[in-house]
């Protein structure tokens, strides 16, 4: 059945607009707003009833109390027994209990307090050896009867330390730390099957393993693995909140025993250590047990004949004290003086001789200290007066200016406290010993406290220049770059470019002989990091003489890349205003250029996303002002460098298609010969570069939007170019493509392409020798040969769309129009022949839809069919003169059709047949009441 548009719906877009805008209504919010923010507001009853849920609670968690060292007496143990029973003192003193967990929490370490654990890996990656080691096997426990627990129990604590392990020799460092690994997991395992004798002879044994200084270089990392077993097994006496009053006698008497038992440990070294574990556990005990506790283990420390293994201890007493009782102080301060008391023993006699037969120089001996002392002046420093740091600087000047020391102070304590006192800190530094301990880690770690805070401002030239007097002296390239990285940042941070100059100067001049560079990269990564991190004006960046040369030491392509990014990172983020600056320009043309030429095949797409966001980012950021052709000119040398990363192609050809609307936007749509012949360059950039594309869609949808660029600035001919390009790549559209690593059928997005397309050729004149609507009938012809999918409707739909062109196009005023652009109604004026010529393509297009409705009369495909027999019904009634009475009945009969099965959306329908009602009002659609009488409603079967 074929209609004609000969007599098309006449169609007043201006009023259609007014018809569809919302009516304003005011609207009284009174107090409130949809902006306002959301108030709670909480009744007093529930205030009660939540404190009332919050005393349950804590009454529950507390009467939950597990047992530290819990029972292997058959479910017997008095502290068991404890934790199981909800004794009535427990209860009655709750609120004491919270009062009291209220003052220590006051008095706790916030998070502003470095925890262990985050220097654990720095150590264990620090302090390495290719020594042979040794360790003990896991010990283990002989089987019981459950009714000889209590005989048997006494019997394996007196054996905690014979001879039931193995030793293991000659194990790797890997090995060993496996071997740790295994213990430590053999610990949880024991204490969860009940075997807690075996969990205490674990720790006793691993706790022997800090006395042995065999490989002395390896020790601060055995300490880290072995006070991981005792963290464990100390973080098993979980404890809630209570008081000693509240614990029987019969659990206090058992606690006892453990710890009466782990003071019958012959060796003081693991006597020490599984005591210092447990300390929480003298909670059981009295109010003042840790307090009485700490000063007795301190004391302990000094039974300890090596000078290293003891320090070592005191960081465990101090890294303990702080997680218990942190507001003791004093302890914290008796371990440290105490250990400057016995620092001597470092030249004895002993000492010399072990170094010497490990073959250990005293400077790398003294740095295995430097854990143990930062974490111990770490812990007396936390929130520390500053007048505790002057004390300690005059210690350490009794001490004839030890370096180890001095170097542990200014790690220690705030920055700002440092910086205040740098030049007394120069002063001490200078009358070090260099034998000991380096004086450039000295001024390393200085630096570090400068970098964080500022000295005065009288002293910061002098205090650089004797810092550099010192670094640039050094002879070892790594030392020097160590401690170069460090002032860098201070320079940058208080001086000008020149300064920076000298010192980029500096470090190329000890960095290039005998390629030292290659072993200091991340260093000198960090060094670029940070001037860039201070100098936000790139164009005094590149005016730095030496910072191009810096950058030409990063000869390795993976981290020359790396640079590079970084640069271009702080470029877009820091550079607000568009430059032209031809410093800047070659500077960073270079930088993206390195970026680009290290795209190969193996790069994967994510990478390539990444750098061709960062140039594309350099690129929005040029602007050459009004000298359109300069930018033109920029971006043609952009695409020859850039060529193998497709987005930046494709941000070129949005560029220059922005500076062809600059250009008609300055000339206010009249161009001149000049500007004409200049957007015509443009124009014949983006059509030059759209084909090196290897993206179908990318290159169909710029072909579209340069083609209206070209007919915005009347570049006719070569709209028409762009347009025909496009026609005769849609055959090649393939019927899957890669969205995010997954394959997907095309024709969504090709639907969606020929749709903006079909918008556009609405106002785009037929050419004089091609004939009337030839760019519709050309594009058609491909779509009606394009092979689509064999269940799909998408080819129907776009026929749909091309009705509504049609329609669009026999109006005697189109709806848009392109300035000084005389499209078809000014061409033909409402021709007959022109009319009749869209009438016949209109009977073509409603032949092929019918028939395809037609060929969706099978079961599986009648919801298909009554919903595309409901959208051509809709296209009918919104752009057909529905008058005419051949296409009222075929309205009649797509919507019957639609309905026929129960199929049609019930809503959708009423909704429809309302709207035809409603615009039988207006007196020139009075013939839709008739209609509207001839469409019945069906409900859904």
């Amino acid at each position: 059945m074929l209609f004609s548009f000969r007599h098309a719906r006449s169609r007043n877009y201006v009023r259609e607009l007014e018809s569809c805008r919302l009516e304003s209504v005011s609207v009284d919010f009174g107090d409130y707003h949809p902006l306002k923010p959301i108030t709670v507001m909480e009744s007093k009853t529930k205030k009660l009833g939540r404190k009332g849920s919050t005393s349950s609670t804590s009454s529950s968690s507390s009467s939950s109390m597990m047992d530290p060292l819990s029972s292997v007496l058959d479910g017997t143990d008095p502290l068991s027994l404890f934790a199981a029973t909800a004794d009535p003192l427990l209860t009655a003193t709750t609120d004491s209990a919270r009062k009291k967990r209220d003052k220590d929490d006051s008095s706790a370490v916030g998070s502003d307090f470095e925890p262990w654990s985050s220097k654990r890996a720095d150590i264990l990656a620090r302090y390495t050896t290719n020594e042979k080691l040794s360790i003990v096997s896991e010990p283990t426990t002989p089987g019981s009867a459950v009714s000889e627990k209590v005989r048997t129990r006494l019997e394996e604590l007196d054996d905690l330390e014979e001879g039931s392990q193995k030793e293991l020799l000659n194990l790797t460092q890997q090995d060993y730390t496996n071997r740790i690994e295994e213990l430590n997991q053999s610990l949880k395992d024991a204490w969860a099957s009940d075997q807690k004798v075996k969990a205490l002879k674990i720790v006793i044994q691993c706790s022997k393993l800090l006395s042995d200084t065999t490989v002395i270089q390896f020790y601060p990392s055995k300490f880290v693995l072995i006070t991981d077993i005792l963290d464990t097994f100390g973080k098993k006496q979980v404890l809630n909140n209570f008081t000693p009053e509240s614990v029987v006698d019969t659990a206090k008497e058992t606690c006892l025993n453990w710890f009466f038992k782990i003071a019958s440990i012959r060796e003081l070294i693991p006597r020490f250590y599984v005591e210092a574990a447990i300390l929480k556990c003298n909670k059981f005990l009295s109010k003042t047990g840790i307090s009485e506790c700490l000063p007795r283990l301190t004391s302990m420390i000094r039974g300890i004949g090596d000078p290293l293994v003891a320090v070592y201890a005191r960081a465990y007493l101090c890294r303990v004290g702080m997680e218990v009782a942190p507001h003791l102080k004093e302890n914290l301060n008796k371990n440290f003086f105490d250990f400057l008391l016995t620092f001597k023993q470092i030249h004895g006699d002993t000492v010399q001789n072990q170094l010497v037969v490990q073959c250990v120089e005293i400077p790398s001996y003294l740095t295995l200290y430097s854990p143990a002392i930062d974490w111990i002046l770490q812990c007396i420093s936390y929130r520390a007066a500053e007048v505790l740091l002057t004390e300690m600087m005059e210690r350490c000047k009794k001490l004839g200016n030890n370096a180890l020391l001095l170097n542990s102070v200014m790690s220690a304590f705030r920055a700002e406290f440092i910086a205040a006192r740098s030049m007394d800190f120069i002063g001490m530094i200078k009358e070090c010993d260099e034998s000991g301990f380096p004086k450039h880690l000295l001024f390393r770690s200085l630096g570090r406290n400068l970098a964080l805070a500022d000295p005065p401002e009288g002293d910061r030239l002098q205090i650089l220049n004797e810092a550099w007097k010192v670094i640039t002296k050094l002879k070892s390239p790594q030392d020097y770059i160590n401690c170069a990285e460090i002032w860098v940042e201070y320079t940058c941070r208080h001086f000008t470019k020149r300064e920076v100059n000298t010192v980029l100067a500096d470090v190329i001049k000890h960095m290039t002989p005998d390629r030292a560079f290659e072993e200091a990269y991340p260093q000198l990564q960090s060094i670029i990091q940070k001037v860039i991190t201070y100098f936000h004006d790139f164009a005094v960046l590149f005016s730095l003489e030496k910072f191009l040369p810096f950058l030409d030491m990063f000869q390795k392509e993976s981290v020359r890349v790396e640079v590079c990014k970084c640069i271009m990172e702080a470029f877009i983020k820091h550079q607000l205003e568009p430059t032209k600056d031809p410093v800047i320009l070659n500077a960073l043309l270079h930088v993206c250029k390195t970026m680009h030429d290290s795209v190969n095949a193996l790069t994967l797409e994510d990478e390539k996303r990444m750098l061709a966001s960062l140039i594309n980012g350099f690129l929005r950021m040029v602007s050459f002002g009004r000298d359109f052709e300069q930018q033109l000119s920029f971006y043609v040398e952009a695409r020859s460098m850039f060529c193998n990363l497709e987005p930046v192609l494709v941000q070129l050809i949005h560029s220059v298609n922005q500076l062809a609307m600059e250009t008609r936007k300055v000339m206010k749509g009249n161009h001149s010969r000049k500007t004409a012949a200049f957007v015509r360059a443009c124009v014949a950039f983006c059509f030059i570069t759209i084909p090196s594309l290897t993206s179908i869609f990318s290159r169909l949808n710029l072909y579209l939007h340069s083609g209206q660029i070209a007919l915005a600035n009347q570049c006719l001919s070569q709209a028409d170019a762009f347009f025909k390009a496009a026609i005769s790549l849609v055959p090649e559209v393939p019927k899957t493509i890669n969205i995010d690593g997954k394959m997907r059928s095309s024709e969504t997005f090709l639907l969606e392409f020929l749709c903006n397309f079909f918008s556009t050729l609405l106002i785009i004149p037929d050419h004089p020798e091609q004939g009337v609507l030839f760019l519709v009938r050309g594009l058609l012809n491909v779509i009606q040969d394009y092979t689509w999918e064999d269940n799909g409707d998408d080819k129907v739909r776009i026929y749909t769309n091309v009705v509504h062109l049609l329609s669009a196009m026999s109006q005697e005023t189109y709806i848009y129009h392109v300035d000084k652009v005389e499209s078809n109604d000014t061409l033909y004026g409402g021709d007959t022949k022109f009319l009749a010529e869209t009438n016949k393509l209109c009977e073509t297009l409603i032949a092929q839809i019918l028939e395809h409705l037609k060929s969706l009369g099978k079961d599986e495909t009648l919801k298909r069919q009554s919903q595309l027999a409901l959208n051509l019904f809709n296209s009918i009634l919104a752009h057909g003169d529905l008058r005419n009475n051949k296409l009222n009945q075929l309205a009649v009969n797509l919507w019957n059709l639609a309905q026929r099965h129960g199929y049609a959306d019930t809503k959708i329908t009423v909704k429809t047949l309302e709207y035809i009602k409603k615009q039988s009002k207006h007196p020139e659609l009075s013939h839709f009441t008739d209609l509207a009488a001839r469409l019945p409603l069906q409900s859904r079967t």
